[in-house]
């Protein structure tokens, strides 16, 4: 477990192609089996802009963060998404809703008394809606977690996250 953490926190501060990160996040929430989660998190953001269409705009970022959850099981989860998200540009407040799909590692399959995966590799997706004001972010995503179907069992855990990012830049 600690060479996992310690693996985790090298690659995060290495992040994609060693560059430097452009903004770190904090997780909370709650989910299935009264499952707790906290994460941490560095981000990158892409230089790409999609279907700008007046004041809005498709943008993507990468986000590799290291988690805990906790309920009477203690499970570490490290992860490396690409997420897309709509946004009003500008100044001010920048409202958006996101997306995305990515890998998680698990530290324990066993992530609850009644909730057990059948791998540590799985699949992390969710949906998001928040607001960006100049280098604050705040949003609200649900997630959903399970391998995919690539093994069975394949219970899936879902939770509900409040999440705060702050930018470097």
């Amino acid at each position: 477990m600690r060479a996992a953490v310690l693996a985790a926190f090298l690659l995060c501060f290495a992040g994609p192609a060693g560059a430097a990160a452009d903004a770190v996040s904090l997780e909370l929430g709650g989910g299935d089996d009264r499952t707790t989660l906290v994460r941490i998190g560095l981000q990158w953001q892409w230089d790409k802009r999609w279907l700008e269409r007046g004041a809005w705009h498709l943008g993507a970022y990468w986000d590799v963060q290291f988690g805990y959850w906790k309920n009477g099981e203690e499970v570490g989860d490290f992860s490396v998404t690409p997420v897309f998200r709509y946004q009003r540009s500008g100044s001010g407040w920048q409202p958006y809703v996101e997306g995305a799909i990515g890998f998680h590692l698990v530290t324990d399959v066993r992530v609850s008394r009644w909730r057990r995966f059948s791998t540590s590799f799985q699949f992390g997706d969710h949906l998001g809606v928040g607001v960006q004001d100049g280098r604050h972010d705040w949003s609200l995503r649900l997630q959903h977690i399970s391998n995919g179907g690539i093994a069975r069992p394949n219970p899936g855990i879902n939770f509900l996250l409040l999440r705060y990012q702050h930018s470097l830049d």
